[in-house]
Order: structure tokens, then C-alpha cells, then sequence
């Protein structure tokens, strides 16, 4: 997508899901040399359905003879045409041995808000259905999706964590987190399931993310907390691009991915140019301390290169749709939180 292929702004959720699931022509290339199906587990949740799409329209333009196939615990009411969905309990071992086999698997399960107070129904979706996934597919490469709060919080000035910072999760939803990609790293490095450890952090569109809760306070008046100042964001398209792409990098012993864009976001400034696309003047509290969960992703943008949807436009589009009332998702991301208690 070229730069002069972008709306100024996004009227529709159709328009919308037209561009979260437009494949970039690398995509397009790169799924001919694909062999074999691209299983979606974990289908259901705010990526999935852009996944499916994607990977769907991306098979069609390269003339590829593979399905996409969707699971989750429900299928759901809104289906793309061409996909096949499945219904699973992911908990349940003998239904998960009831799937048909895949090359190519994405494994997008977990939980996260909620975690306390249930925290043990947090640890066996994010720990057990992984161990049943990688039990089951150790003839697959798969793309695991992760979460860059598997490392500390660490201060802006240090660039963001690497892939060779070592993990030292805050809370029991970042400890199941890791739990996850062990889980997974245990088949890899035993039976030889290739494995991408996928360190997102965070996908972001106008229904929801990061700029979705600043751009929601600002619009409403009421005060953004820049406690956490800084954060990293990276348009749900180029989300979904290159966890697909990814797939080529799986590998035994496993891999592991930073995925973000490639710029750390003051939220204050954020704020203040959704206020001047708004008419409204951002009300602060807290003062930065300098610190947060955050991703360098270097060896992302040298693989992927530049994200195809930039961080202004990306604003434009957010203050656009926020301001029209347009629809949220209700699931903000609590990115301000660095206690781990979701």
C-alpha cells in the first residue's frame, strides 16, 4: 500500500475491515512459496478475524491451493467467505486431536483482563491449551503470539527491551505468558516443532488500542495518565502481515520476534494531537516516570521493513473515528498498568 493509496479517514467498520485485511504485495509473494493450509487458533478475539481475512485474500491473490481455517470455542456469527471455521475447546485434549493437521499454524490464544482474581483460569488457557497445541502439531511450524510484558519494565531511555533481554514477567498474566511460550519451546527443543515466539506490543485500529484510550479521554474531557508516558504501537494490518510472514522463521530451537512500530510514542504528545484534531484541550495527570513495557524492534523493521500504515495516519484515523462516535470495542488495553495486575 502506497502512501497515496490512503484514506484521510475511515467512515465505515466495512471500509475499515477492507484495510485491516489488505494484503501487502510482500505478503501476497511470499504466501506462493507457502506449502500446505494456515490454521488460526484461537480465531475468535480482536486480531483473529483480521488474520483470517488477510491470510484469505492474500491465498486468493497468489493462487495458492492451501485453506485458511479458523478456530475457536465458537464460531462465529460474522463469517468470511472462503474460510472454514471450526469449533474447539482448546482445554480439552481429545478434541484438539479431532482437528484436522495444518503445515502452518498461528496460535493467537489467551487470556488477559480478568486475570485477577481467576488467575487459575488464566494460567491453564495461556499454559495448558499451548501444551495441547504443540503436543498435537509437532509436525507444524507455528507463530506464536506473545506479549513484550514477558520482560520488565525498563526505562525509555534504554531503546526498549531486545530479544536478548531476559524475560522477568511482572504478575501472574505475564508469568502465564511466558509459561505459554515455554510450553511451546519444550516441543521445540524436544520433538522439533519450529517455533517464532511473536513479542507483540501493540496492535492498534481505530475500535481499540492504545491511541483508541487516549483518544477517548481527550474527546471526553477527561484526564489521560501519563504516569506511563511511553509506549509502542503497530497498525493491526502490519500486525497481521507479519505474524503470517513470520511463519518463515519458525524454526528448532525456537525464535524469538520483537513486534511493535518502530517508534516509542510519548503519550503526552499523542494526547495533544488528538486534542488539536479534536478541538479539545487534553487534561494530565500524573507526571512520566520513565519507564514502561517497551520494545525494540530492530530485527522486525529489518526483516519487514517500515510498517505500511504510519504513526500520523494512524492518529488522523483514530481522532476521525473517535470524534464520529464510531464503534469501540469496549476492551481498553490498560497499557498504563506496570503492578501486572490486569
Amino acid at each position: 500500500m502506497s502512501k497515496g493509496q490512503y484514506p484521510s479517514s475511515i467512515e465505515t467498520v466495512e471500509e475499515l475491515e477492507e484495510l485491516l485485511t489488505r494484503p501487502s504485495e510482500a505478503l501476497v509473494e511470499f504466501v506462493r512459496t507457502l506449502q500446505g493450509d494456515i490454521m488460526i487458533l484461537g480465531a475468535g478475539g480482536k486480531i483473529g478475524p483480521s488474520m483470517a481475512g488477510m491470510a484469505k485474500r492474500a491465498m486468493d491473490r497468489a493462487g495458492a491451493t492451501g485453506k485458511v481455517i479458523a478456530v475457536d470455542l465458537h464460531a462465529p456469527d460474522k463469517q468470511i467467505e472462503g474460510v472454514e471455521y471450526l469449533s474447539c475447546d482448546l482445554l480439552d485434549i481429545d478434541a484438539m486431536g479431532r482437528l484436522p493437521r495444518a503445515e502452518n499454524l498461528i496460535f493467537m490464544a489467551g487470556r488477559k483482563f480478568g486475570s485477577t482474581g481467576s488467575e487459575h483460569l488464566t494460567w491453564a488457557i495461556n499454559t495448558i491449551v499451548p501444551y495441547h497445541v504443540a503436543r498435537t502439531f509437532t509436525d507444524a511450524r507455528v507463530v506464536v503470539f506473545s506479549t513484550g510484558c514477558v520482560y520488565p519494565v525498563v526505562d525509555v531511555a534504554g531503546g526498549g527491551a531486545t530479544e536478548e533481554t531476559p524475560p522477568n514477567p511482572i504478575g501472574e498474566y505475564a508469568q502465564s505468558c511466558l509459561g505459554r511460550e515455554r510450553m511451546f519451546d519444550y516441543y521445540s527443543h524436544t520433538a522439533g516443532l519450529k517455533v517464532l515466539q511473536f513479542r507483540l506490543n501493540y496492535a492498534v485500529e481505530p475500535r481499540y488500542g492504545v491511541l483508541v484510550d487516549v483518544a477517548t479521554k481527550v474527546f471526553r474531557e477527561e484526564p489521560v495518565d501519563v504516569t506511563t508516558g511511553f509506549a509502542n504501537v503497530l497498525w493491526q494490518g502490519d500486525v497481521c502481515s507479519q505474524a503470517i510472514r513470520s511463519l518463515a522463521l519458525a524454526a528448532s530451537p525456537p525464535r524469538v520476534l520483537n513486534v511493535t512500530g518502530p517508534e516509542t510514542i510519548s503519550i503526552r504528545r499523542v494526547a495533544e494531537e488528538f486534542g488539536c484534531r479534536m478541538n479539545k484541550t487534553p487534561i494530565f495527570t500524573g507526571l512520566e516516570n520513565g519507564r514502561g513495557f517497551l520494545s525494540n524492534a530492530t530485527r522486525a523493521n529489518a526483516i519487514f521493513g517500515n510498517p505500511t500504515v504510519p504513526l500520523g495516519t494512524l492518529i488522523d484515523w483514530t481522532a476521525g473515528w473517535v470524534a464520529s462516535g464510531g464503534e469501540n470495542l469496549g476492551k481498553p488495553t490498560h497499557f498504563e498498568t506496570q503492578d501486572g495486575k490486569y
